[in-house]
């Protein structure tokens, strides 16, 4: 991933410097079991002087991987440098006991695996903070009237907090779903060529993965199955559609025909290099942008699961740019949104003029309902509602003044409803009045 959407605690993550840490620690604590369980010859002072002398230089480890051509290989014969730089001349080196027994998968997939689930507790943070404040400010917007939109279309009034309040919920979903996805993917497995620990014990694997809080893999066939890393891939696309939906709304409000919301415009900040005037929702377009390679980059890690018999590597290419690159793009996708949901400059009488544009046409619904309550059938209450709902759309399409539409239904002699009546409907809170119900429930959200 580019340096612009990198932020520094998720590219840390994806680093090779924390990667090798991890697999520093990984061989340090198979060592450390190795001595434990007493069954090859490492001492525990020999573990000991592993554990105190272990150490790797990333540009040495470079130019030894140059010449062999395996990154493993590489880190070993670099980390085993600094573990023997100080035993005395003729003395056994400690740095023999490292990666006994073990495979380059060992080692790779049970760090890969650790580091997921670094990368997992970030995006879980994160989430829980938009979840936060969207819970914030839909309380504080509870009562802020607008008009709600099916199909682009007017439809009936609503308020600006229930938007806040549906995507609390989803981020709580999505929070659920981190957090079982990290679970999911927080494996570990030291076995051996095939899976079969015929050079190493047991004992090793779930000693390492116990230090490390990750599960032993019940059976691996060398590699870790890729079905837990799909799994995972799916459900960052899950979240980045999340961030998507919300930057797609506050896109289409901020249109100047629309203009019921903006983005943060911050002092100093430039619009259009041409158009001066302009404040585009730059930040909401990056957001569903990258939110595209997230979702294409889930179809990799699919891709991914199916291997030749009990390993290839025909994964690992695709999951070193697929998986940072997904991380890292939804890590800067949220830290972008909670600044914009957080910031979000809203126009509740902008709002309130949008939801008078159509001249009281929304209220076509309870209407109708009306006029069925007066006897009629739904069929004949529907042309009623229709027929003048038609000629306001027409008035408006032609840019025409003309009556509202109660008023063309008082003038109607077809319908039957008082003029207090069809008052009592269109009032726009006559909408809201269960709304107490949805804000009820958004009380109880929890987000632990």
């Amino acid at each position: 991933m580019v340096d612009r959407y990198t932020g520094k605690e998720m590219g840390h993550i994806f680093s090779l410097e924390n990667k090798y840490a991890v697999w520093q620690e990984i061989e340090v604590l198979a060592c450390e079991a190795q001595a434990e369980l007493g069954v090859i010859g490492i001492s525990r002072e020999e573990a000991a002087w592993i554990r105190e002398h272990a150490a790797f230089n990333r540009s040495e480890v470079d130019e030894i991987e140059a010449v062999t051509n395996h990154d493993v290989i590489a880190f070993l014969t670099n980390m085993g440098s600094y573990i023997d730089a100080e035993v005395p001349e003729g003395e056994l080196k400690p740095s023999r006991w490292v990666h006994y027994g073990m495979t380059s998968t060992d080692l790779g997939d049970t760090a890969l695996c650790y580091q997921l689930t670094q990368a997992c507790d970030l995006l879980i943070a994160a989430v829980r903070r938009c979840a936060a404040i969207c819970k914030r400010r839909a309380f504080e917007e509870r009562d802020t009237l607008c008009v709600g939109r099916t199909h682009g279309i007017h439809a009936e009034p609503m308020t600006f907090g229930m938007k806040f309040g549906s995507w609390a919920w989803e981020f709580k979903r999505d929070l659920d779903r981190l957090k079982d996805a990290r679970k999911n993917v927080a494996y570990g497995a030291i076995s051996g060529a095939v899976g079969t620990y015929s050079s190493i014990d047991p004992f090793v694997e779930e000693y390492v993965c116990e230090k490390l809080g990750l599960v032993h893999d019940p059976l691996s066939t060398q590699v870790i199955s890729r079905d837990h890393h799909a799994y995972l891939a799916g459900v960052l696309a899950t979240v980045a559609a999340t961030c998507e939906r919300i930057a797609t709304e506050m896109r289409a409000l901020q249109k100047t025909d629309a203009l019921e919301a903006e983005e943060p415009f911050r002092k100093g900040q430039k619009g259009s290099s041409a158009m001066p005037h302009k404040r585009n929702p730059i930040t909401a377009e990056k957001i569903c942008g990258l939110s595209r390679v997230v979702k294409a980059n889930a179809q990799v890690a699919f891709d991914n699961v199916a291997l030749w018999h009990e390993r290839d590597i025909s994964h690992s290419s695709a999951e070193r740019v697929a998986q940072a690159d997904s991380f890292i793009a939804l890590d800067h996708m949220l830290s972008k949104l909670e600044f914009l949901l957080d910031g979000m400059v809203l126009y509740p009488e902008q709002m309130v003029a949008n939801l008078n544009k159509t001249r009281g046409m929304l209220f076509s619904s309870k209407v109708l309902l009306a006029l069925v309550n007066t006897g009629i059938t739904r069929e004949e209450a529907y042309k009623i509602v229709q027929s003048n709902a038609m000629k306001v759309w027409a008035d408006i399409q032609q840019c025409k003044e003309g009556p509202s539409y109660q008023e063309l239904l008082e003038a109607d002699p077809a319908c039957t409803l008082s003029h207090e009546e069809l008052e009592k409907i269109f009032d726009p809170r006559a909408f809201l009045t269960r709304s107490n119900v949805l804000f009820d429930r958004l009380e109880h959200l929890e987000l632990d």
